[in-house]
């Protein structure tokens, strides 16, 4: 079993990239999006790293997978993006020291719309960001299974994308659409944007699919595509409603190491370890 303090940490990096952030994205749902959030916000918080969750999904299961109640949440990221409140105002603790979460209220439903007449309207979150200061080491923000202007706020506002990739037929199909957003939204609006990496999910050894759409990823994509692959695991799919990623829920399970392991890819990525 992997230890999570073994993951080795570089000084330098928080003295030169402090609110590193990433989004997890792609437009098609039931990939593993949400999970991948979850649990790669808890392992980077667990090996010694500041994080910060921002749901910015309406269905905000990346909040009840943390046991948050989105009744109680005065600020959540809808305030954030639609009223200006300040993200540290809406910062809700979790059981995992070191990560809290910015939860997605149900008015963010509505958002897509208000923001479409509103003035700098791609822009809003990076701005709101900007506002933290060097607080976090990581910010991670789940992004909606779809690319309209929510999406679109979080590519402006991020370093890089991590893009979950489920293990079923027309993968690479659906992955070309957001490709083509990543190209225009550098273009366009932020030009430091880059894929950080491409993590299969759902990955069935018994089923030769997995294999072949795995096959078929890495040769397209070559390095981008990180090592990891996460699995299908029923204690994955259970810990969430429970209010707890998988790693507390069980963290000798096949998924919760699948995802210890892809933090490890995270921080040689990103810290040059």
């Amino acid at each position: 079993m992997t230890d999570l303090t073994e993951t080795s940490v570089s000084s330098e990096f928080f003295k030169r990239r402090p609110n590193r952030i990433l989004a997890i994205a792609n437009q098609k749902g039931g990939v593993g999006k949400t999970t991948t959030a979850i649990n790669l916000s808890t392992a980077l918080a667990a090996v010694g790293r500041r994080v910060m969750l921002f749901d910015l999904d309406p269905q905000g299961n990346a909040s009840t997978g943390f046991g948050i109640d989105r009744n109680l949440a005065e600020i959540g990221s809808y305030e954030v993006l639609i009223g200006g409140a300040r993200i540290s105002d809406g910062e809700a603790e979790t059981d995992v020291p070191g990560l809290t979460v910015v939860p997605a209220s149900f008015d963010l439903s509505g958002a897509e719309l208000e923001l479409v007449d509103m003035e700098s309207r791609e822009y809003r979150l990076q701005r709101a960001i900007r506002e933290l200061g060097p607080l976090h080491d990581y910010i991670i923000i789940d992004c909606p299974p779809a690319l309209g202007l929510l999406t679109l706020n979080a590519l402006v506002a991020a370093d890089g994308i991590l893009v979950p990739l489920q293990c079923e037929y027309l993968a690479l199909e659906g992955l070309s659409a957001l490709v083509k957003t990543v190209e225009r939204v550098q273009n366009s609006f932020n030009d430091q944007l880059s894929i950080q990496g491409i993590v299969l999910t759902m990955y069935d050894p018994r089923n030769n699919l997995s294999s072949l759409v795995a096959e078929d990823v890495r040769g397209y994509f070559g390095e981008i595509v990180y090592q990891t692959v996460i699995p299908r695991n029923v204690r994955l799919s259970e810990a969430p409603s429970h209010g707890k990623p998988a790693l507390l829920y069980d963290f000798s399970c096949q998924g919760s190491q699948a995802y210890v392991h892809l933090a490890g890819e995270v921080l040689r990525r990103e810290e040059g370890n």
